[in-house]
Order: C-alpha cells, then sequence, then structure tokens
C-alpha cells in the first residue's frame, strides 16, 4: 500500500489544474537506473497505462509501473516546500539508504531481488 498526504494531494490537483488535464492524467512514479544510490525516482505528468497500479485519493491519481510498485510498497508520498528543497518526496521503507538530495536510493536486497 501506498499512502499519498493531503499536501501531496493538494499540490497535485493545483499541478493537473493549472495544466487543464486533471481528468486524464495523474503523477506517473517510477524507478530506474541511476543516482548516486543506484536507483533513481522519476516523476512525471501521463495517463494510465495497462499493468499499472493506480492510486485515487481527493480526485487525483498517481501511477506506478508493474517493474517500480515493489521497489515502493509501503512508501508515503508528500508534497514539501522547505529549506531542503520544494518538491514531491518520497519515504521509502524499502530504501537501505538515499543520497543527500533524496532522489536517489538503494534497495534494500530483498526488495532488489523480488524487482528481478
Amino acid at each position: 500500500m501506498i499512502t499519498i498526504t493531503d499536501n501531496a494531494v493538494s499540490h497535485l490537483q493545483s499541478l493537473l489544474k493549472d495544466r487543464e488535464v486533471a481528468g486524464s492524467q495523474g503523477l506517473r512514479i517510477a524507478i530506474s537506473k541511476g543516482g548516486c544510490a543506484g536507483l533513481q525516482y522519476d516523476m512525471s505528468l501521463d495517463s494510465a497505462q495497462a499493468g499499472d497500479t493506480t492510486i485515487e485519493k481527493g480526485g487525483v491519481r498517481v501511477l506506478i509501473d508493474e517493474a517500480s510498485s515493489s521497489f515502493l510498497k509501503g512508501s508515503t508520498i508528500d508534497y514539501c516546500d522547505d529549506l531542503a528543497g520544494t518538491g514531491f518526496r518520497i519515504q521509502n521503507p524499502n530504501a537501505t539508504r538515499s543520497c543527500g538530495c533524496g532522489t536517489s536510493f538503494e534497495p534494500a536486497s530483498e526488495t532488489a531481488s523480488a524487482a528481478q
């Protein structure tokens, strides 16, 4: 299960409204190789694809492809605006370490094995 905070929902509602695509798109979160810790989070506005996990809250959607879902299980998606930066942040219990900027992580060995 992935949790989406009220702050994340509110910002995503505003973002989609500004782009006039609220009914057709959501925030896609994907995991790819890269970053200073091994894997990185990729985020974009996108439409749902076959095989996606779709999480809906407050009239918005978060979309996660099948390959990324095991890396994100149990995560919390938040939106922050503070001294560390502005943007969506992922609190991921499957990460054994994260880089300083929070955009990449090293997965727990059992998570990485299950995803392959």
